[in-house]
């Protein structure tokens, strides 16, 4: 009866080792991480063990000891579309945003996206922006589907992103052409 209390006991400390460390102070700074961070941080895993005595005399006492170790492992970061480059923006500088604005005129916005795939070399998505078809003014441009491709994966700022955008209009005869895309980092564009 003894040993299964010790057992026992012996797993309880493990189990709030484990708890302490799980829910303790940021490693890299001694402080608590801020809750609400717009940029998550993987917490170290932690692994746990445990050592009981299984045989006390009279002269010893039952022991436990729990150990945690936090594993080094950082999983990679999730890349963001490009940065802000300009005031008025929505959506550089996010990953997955749902909504994209270059700021000034509607032809660059695109809301309500989907993104069916985000952190591979390439992502694609969908959402509504403004069409203006040839000899139309922006004035005469209407809401329309449009796919969404970023692409271009690197760094800008030193924050992995993609660093190019595209979105074209398929109900109207458009495609996605690499060659045509706005510079995501700089807001230089390439024939869009």
């Amino acid at each position: 009866m003894k040993v299964n209390r010790l057992a026992a006991a012996a797993a309880v400390t493990a189990f709030v080792a484990l708890a302490l460390t799980a829910c303790g102070p940021d490693e890299t700074n001694g402080t608590a991480a801020p809750t609400g961070s717009a940029t998550p941080r993987p917490l170290p895993t932690p692994t746990a063990t445990a050592t009981a005595t299984t045989r006390p005399t009279a002269t010893t006492r039952p022991t436990a000891t729990a150990t945690a170790t936090p594993t080094a492992s950082r999983p990679a970061q999730v890349p963001v579309l490009g940065t802000s480059w300009a005031s008025g923006q929505k959506g550089y500088g996010q990953p997955r945003p749902a909504t994209v604005f270059n700021g000034g005129d509607p032809t660059g916005l695109v809301e309500h996206l989907a993104w069916s795939s985000w952190g591979g070399a390439s992502a694609t998505g969908t959402g509504t922006a403004e069409y203006v078809g040839p000899g139309q003014s922006v004035a005469a441009g209407t809401p329309a589907p449009a796919d969404v491709v970023v692409f271009d994966l690197g760094t800008c700022n030193g924050h992995p992103a993609y660093r190019a955008i595209a979105w074209y209009f398929p109900t109207h005869g458009q495609h996605f052409d690499a060659t045509r895309y706005l510079d995501a980092c700089t807001g230089e564009d390439h024939g869009m």
